[in-house]
């Protein structure tokens, strides 16, 4: 395991000039390249538009003849968090548009697999839909889109995911990352494409006549809730058109105009929809939300995500976050079994392959992906865990590292050993594949030598990115106050974190895995600095004199009372 070092920004320096919490943000954002004079998440109009999305224009003429036309529409999404609320999106949206009849079905994970397969449009097929749409999936499904061609139905696919080779011969595809497309973003998230597609559909039912006489324009903005959260969920890049989305829906959660299941999900994780953040949003309501589709059944979300009843919305959030509990009960299960298992590969000093595959008989497939990613941040290399998918093959979900395109070295694999992989997709952080079973042995080797050609024999030691010293005057709540609703912060637009050493007075576990600090206050006439890291237990014998942190500032609100708090993500012994 490489423990990680900490860099600082060219710019730190700069930190300690800064005397108020609104200097220090000028400073935290110049740190992320704007610039005084632009707005770190400008409003609506500055969305880049509708019309620059390749496939847009055969997209809206087919959605608004079905709509004009009474026809069948039918959402095919994907069973994450961005699937779910792209599935919603696009249901509450087809229908404030005048959509008679929308309906929706999200694959079993465990049955079908991802993605729009023969099998799963063999399964919509009884429902007699006049167009499928696809969420967050589709550019891949080559042979899904042919079974629906020989079925007389035609396919529209809304996807982020990066293409193949070839594309599917759907009626029409929008997605920013196929050839050709202009759209200044590739990181729109599967919901951010379907908001373009209803907000390009609007505008051409309007050009059209199509409301007015009773049938009101709906107000599209309203739906942002479940924009921000499923590109927030989906951990793509937070650039400037995206920032717009998140901070757009975050301003409506907080004024309470947002759907009852979002809220919900939000308040069975206690927090406060009036004060929630990006934060809240990826590691309460997210994770409750992907449990679904991970342990049981995606649409037990979706309809969390679609009902106006806030009794309703609540239950559903009760259910999930159930699932939710189970997910990590599952998740520690395997994760042991796994460093278990890499324990072994560790004796007599041998070293680890820079690329992981790992297996377990019994592992659940809907949580090794998770698991993937706990152990790459350990271990800090590629990790593929594969699970028995019980249908004659083994399915692997890929986490990588900065800097190693997991998606390109599996379909490097491929194009190696063609037939090795039977099927696989993804992005450059994460990806999913699957194989037999006798050929896991030939895919781990294969696989580790694709990632040795990337970074050689062991990976890049870690880095933690730190905006520099907090000075001591700005260790307070004011200015957690101001940095906590100041982003929205994520992938790409990093929430601000800071270093510095401290004296630790007291530390312990809570929870088993967590490791809580107080510690020295900066100056003499300060109290103690509560300190909390989450998973790093297994530290508490280095917590003590002199230490030197990587953390955020947050705000710690326990029964009423706010304080400032320090969130830890790395710390060792100070020099």
């Amino acid at each position: 395991m490489s423990r990680p070092v900490i860099r600082r920004a060219t710019s730190a320096a700069v930190l300690a000039a800064a005397r108020t919490p609104a200097e220090l943000l000028s400073r935290l954002y110049s740190n992320r390249g704007l610039d005084g004079a632009e707005e770190p998440s400008p409003g609506l109009s500055a969305l880049h538009p509708a019309s620059a999305l390749r496939g847009i224009d055969e997209a809206v003429d087919l959605l608004v003849h079905h709509i004009r036309g009474g026809g069948h529409l039918l959402i095919v999404s994907d069973y994450d968090a961005d699937g779910a609320t792209g599935g919603a999106l696009a249901v509450r949206g087809l229908r404030s548009l005048g959509a008679t009849q929308v309906s929706y079905l999200i694959p079993s994970r465990f049955a079908f697999g991802y993605g729009l397969s023969p099998a799963v449009v063999d399964a919509a097929a009884p429902r007699r839909p006049d167009l499928l749409i696809t969420v967050d999936n589709g550019i891949a499904s080559l042979t899904g889109v042919a079974r629906a061609a020989e079925l007389g139905i035609p396919v529209l696919v809304t996807d982020h995911h990066l293409p193949g080779e070839r594309l599917p011969d759907a009626a029409a595809i929008v997605n920013p990352n196929q050839p050709g497309c202009a759209f200044p973003s590739k990181h729109l998230a599967g919901v951010g494409v379907v908001f373009y597609l209803l907000v390009a559909a609007r505008a051409r039912l309007r050009e059209q006549g199509w409301f007015g006489a009773g049938r009101a324009e709906p107000n599209l903005a309203d739906l942002l809730d479940l924009v921000a959260l499923g590109t927030v969920a989906d951990v793509v890049t937070l650039d400037r058109n995206n920032r717009i989305l998140v901070e757009q829906g975050l301003r409506r959660i907080r004024a309470g105009r947002c759907s009852p299941g979002v809220r919900a999900l939000l308040t069975i994780g206690g927090r406060d929809s009036s004060r929630a953040t990006a934060t809240d949003l990826a590691f309460v309501a997210a994770p409750r939300l992907n449990a679904a589709g991970r342990i049981e059944d995606m649409s037990v979300g979706v309809e969390c995500l679609l009902t106006d009843d806030p009794q309703v919305a609540a239950d559903l959030a009760a259910r999930l976050d159930a699932l939710n509990r189970r997910r990590r009960e599952i998740e520690g299960e395997m994760k042991d079994a796994a460093e278990s298992s890499l324990a072994g590969l560790c004796l007599d000093g041998a070293v680890l392959p820079p690329g992981l595959c790992l297996f377990g008989e019994d592992w659940h497939q809907g949580v090794s992906g998770i698991v993937a990613a706990r152990i790459r941040e350990r271990y800090h290399r590629p990790v593929i865990a594969f699970a028995n998918g019980g249908d004659g093959f083994l399915r692997g979900s890929a986490r990588s590292i900065e800097g190693v395109h997991v998606r390109d070295l599996i379909a490097l694999v491929d194009r190696q050993d063609p037939g090795l992989i039977e099927r696989f997709g993804g992005h450059a952080m994460a990806a999913g594949l699957s194989i037999r079973p006798e050929a896991l042995s030939r895919f781990r080797e294969a696989f580790a030598e694709a990632v040795r050609t990337v970074v050689g024999d062991r990976p890049p030691q870690p880095e933690i990115a730190s905006d520099g010293a907090l000075p001591q005057r700005l260790m307070n709540l004011e200015t957690a106050e101001t940095l906590r609703v100041a982003g929205p912060w994520g992938k790409g637009f990093p929430e601000p974190r800071f270093d510095g050493t401290f004296d630790v007075l007291s530390a312990r576990l809570v929870g088993e895995r967590h490791l809580k600090l107080r510690l020295a206050g900066p100056a003499a006439e300060d109290g103690p600095i509560e300190a909390i890291g989450f998973n790093l237990g297994e530290q508490i014998s280095e917590a003590g004199g002199a230490v030197r942190l990587a953390y955020r500032l947050d705000v710690n609100d326990y029964r009423g009372n706010r304080s400032a708090q320090l969130i830890l993500e790395h710390l060792e012994p100070a020099a």
